[in-house]
């Protein structure tokens, strides 16, 4: 089953939130010392919040009623502290839940654990000195990152449904690694604070229904989870990777071009189309990627940082020291990016710009290391993140060596609906295994 059915179940009476709750731990118990998804299980927590939420008068109109949910290891719940991943951290409760939190709650999820992320969430690869991130349909490679862990805690069933945050790719690189629908909402609809408005809350799940319900709540915009498949809409497809223009792998490529051949089919004016990126604006997101951290360390011991966070952090402080991290340059993509959608309603292009990492101990390596394979595989996710677009992933093949391969819709601005009824269609006419 999942969320929307496990919720109406609940709702009517048919599903126990406190049996439901029970079965998802025994699950996690079972299974995470594989794929290593949960720095932090709420087992007692978890049944308790699953009691009481049986007992609510207002219980058959909660969208995610009884609904076990995962929340990256950012956020801040009540009586438990956000890691990010770092020694670094304090590990100071929380004395109230944050604003995403609040919301999980009052829709009537049950909170079950916090989900490992890299160290202040730079990396798309996930471990630690603690566990190593892995990807549950092949276990050699990695989950993804930053939001590594609640991909693996959603591709490996240990939950429906999971919360995410996205500030160069980190909700739709993981996604695509593990065969799930992510999706970043635009700047407008979910940002967060830190790294310079680029990063937003989002959803990861097997389903477009599901991936859709956790917006709605995460948002606070109920019409977000009624999905409608769109009329005839305009579609760019480009495999042209930014800045370096480098070949990507034929099966990235070939899962792309059979999503426009699906799409054409259906009625869709699909064409090939490569936005004006630019040489600068991708430099732009480099200059954040190291520049964002090294805010957040500010207010950190960098001696408890992991050695290639030290180095990234210092390094960050140079540019931001140097002034090289300006407002103009998302200014100047952002003009681009407006004038490319001019002619079309989205952009569909590889999620990946290479095939994911391996699961490794990263953390040990230095930065270069880190930094190379990083940049390498996440090509095409960062720039909207710049632009503040909506950008969602989804499943479209597998490759050979049994990993999912997803593809990437891009959209403007409030266009959350399009990029989700799109992807609903996608699952209808060209649908793909939820779990491995």
């Amino acid at each position: 089953m999942v969320a929307a059915e496990w919720a109406e179940g609940v709702r009517a009476g048919r599903v126990d939130p406190v049996a439901l709750t029970e079965k998802v731990l025994h699950g996690i118990e079972a299974a995470d010392r594989v794929v290593g998804a949960f720095r932090k299980v709420r087992a007692q927590q978890a049944l308790a919040e699953a009691q009481a939420l049986a007992t609510r008068s207002d219980l058959g109109e909660l969208p995610l009623a009884g609904v076990p949910v995962a929340v990256k290891d950012v956020a801040d719940i009540r009586g438990e502290y956000a890691s990010w991943g770092s020694a670094a951290v304090p590990e100071r409760p929380a004395a109230e839940d944050g604003e995403i939190v609040r919301r999980l709650r009052a829709a009537g999820a049950v909170i079950v654990g916090l989900t490992r992320v890299p160290e202040l969430c730079i990396w798309p690869m996930t471990d630690s000195p603690e566990a190593i991130t892995r990807n549950p349909w092949n276990p050699a490679y990695t989950a993804g990152g930053s939001s590594g862990g609640s991909a693996a805690a959603v591709a490996a069933g240990l939950v429906p449904i999971a919360h995410g945050t996205d500030g160069l790719g980190s909700i739709r690189l993981p996604s695509a690694m593990c065969g799930l629908v992510g999706i970043k909402p635009g700047a407008d609809l979910l940002s967060e604070s830190g790294w310079y408005g680029m990063s937003a809350h989002g959803s990861l799940a097997t389903t477009v229904t599901d991936a859709a319900l956790l917006l709605s709540v995460l948002a606070n915009q109920p019409e977000l989870a009624g999905l409608t498949e769109p009329g005839p809409l305009r579609v760019a497809v480009s495999t042209d990777l930014p800045l370096t223009h480098a070949p990507v792998p034929k099966a990235l490529c070939d899962a792309v071009f059979h999503t426009a051949d699906v799409l054409a089919a259906q009625g869709h004016s699909v064409e090939r189309a490569t936005p004006d990126y630019g040489v600068e604006a991708t430099l732009g997101i480099a200059a954040r990627w190291f520049g964002g951290p090294s805010e957040q360390a500010d207010e950190l011991d960098e001696q408890l940082l992991q050695p290639r966070t030290r180095a990234q952090v210092r390094f960050g402080r140079v540019l931001r020291k140097a002034g090289l991290i300006k407002p103009g340059t998302k200014e100047r993509w952002l003009a681009r990016a407006n004038r490319f959608f001019e002619d079309y309603d989205i952009l569909l292009t590889p999620a990946l710009a290479t095939l994911p990492p391996k699961a490794e101990r990263w953390h040990t390596r230095s930065c270069p290391a880190n930094a190379l394979p990083s940049i390498r595989v996440a090509g095409f996710a960062g720039l909207w993140n710049l632009a503040g677009f909506p950008a969602m992933t989804v499943p479209a093949a597998r490759h050979p060596n049994g990993l999912p391969i997803g593809i990437q819709l891009v959209t403007t601005p409030r266009g959350e609906s399009r990029l989700l009824g799109l992807a609903a269609q996608l699952e209808r006419l060209n649908p793909w295994p939820r779990l491995p």
